[in-house]
């Protein structure tokens, strides 16, 4: 009987490990402590094939990423909700000899890495980044291919404030989130006119987002929640003679 207890507090407190582990563990997508992949690069050398793509970006120099940006395999994209976090890189020296030592770079997921592509890496459940061409060669001879990496999530630094460009029309609102500071990833997204209140968006695609609602001629505002929970509220960022096919800028860029 001594014996089976002594198993029984043993086994409970495996399971309790195991428990504490598992409400513990962190998405891929998600990690700010140090993990594993591999990269290789794609867009040509100055960068060009990274503009557009499954984020929903478009020209990545005009919404300000340039080309510090990287493509996320499917176990890192989160079905485009990973899209505008950051990321930090390094090449892992002991797993090639093509790597620069002492180089980091830190770039925003702006696209997607869909499985098939870069001869399998991008296959699931494989994490990888394909990286824009000049980030890349910062961190190791183009040679080199496809490099071993250790990567994790950092906070994003942006100029100016968060940014909808306004899409659809007067009975359809398709809204393209941008510039987000801080985490840098939307998972969610509300708009509201003055005359009425919050109206939950669906994600579209990428960081598109889309209600359907008649708001023209009222001013508008957002809620827009962030892959951590975080929360803010964005009052009258568009006026109310706004129109279809422009950009407006909140007056700060969140406190996330």
């Amino acid at each position: 009987m001594e014996a089976f207890n002594r198993s029984f507090v043993v086994l409970s407190t495996l399971m309790l490990m195991l428990w504490f582990k598992l409400v513990n563990a962190v998405e891929p997508w998600a990690v700010t402590e140090w993990g594993d992949a591999h990269a290789t690069f794609y867009g040509g050398n100055d960068a060009s094939g990274t503009m557009g793509g499954a984020c929903g970006y478009g020209n990545l120099y005009s919404l300000g990423y340039g080309t510090a940006s990287t493509a996320l395999s499917n176990g890192l994209f989160n079905n485009g909700l990973s899209c505008g976090a950051c990321y930090t890189i390094e090449c892992k020296l002991e797993g090639s000899k093509w790597c620069y030592p002492g180089k980091s770079i830190t770039v925003t997921a702006t696209n997607a890495c869909p499985p098939g592509s870069e001869g399998g890496w991008c296959d699931p459940p494989r994490l990888h980044f394909d990286l824009s061409y000049p980030m890349f060669q910062t961190l190791a001879q183009p040679v080199g291919g496809v490099i071993p990496v250790k990567y994790k999530r950092v906070s994003c630094n942006r100029q100016g404030g968060i940014r909808f460009t306004l899409h659809g029309n007067a009975w359809f609102n398709y809204v393209l989130v941008h510039n987000v500071a801080g985490d840098g990833d939307v998972a969610g997204v509300s708009i509201k006119g003055d005359n009425g209140g919050w109206t939950t968006m669906y994600q579209n695609w990428g960081q598109f987002w889309s209600a359907s609602e008649h708001l023209v001629g009222q001013a508008l505002s957002f809620r827009v929640t962030l892959g951590s929970g975080r929360t803010q509220e964005f009052y009258d960022v568009a006026s109310p003679n706004w129109y279809f096919g422009q950009t407006y800028e909140a007056d700060n860029n969140q406190n996330f």
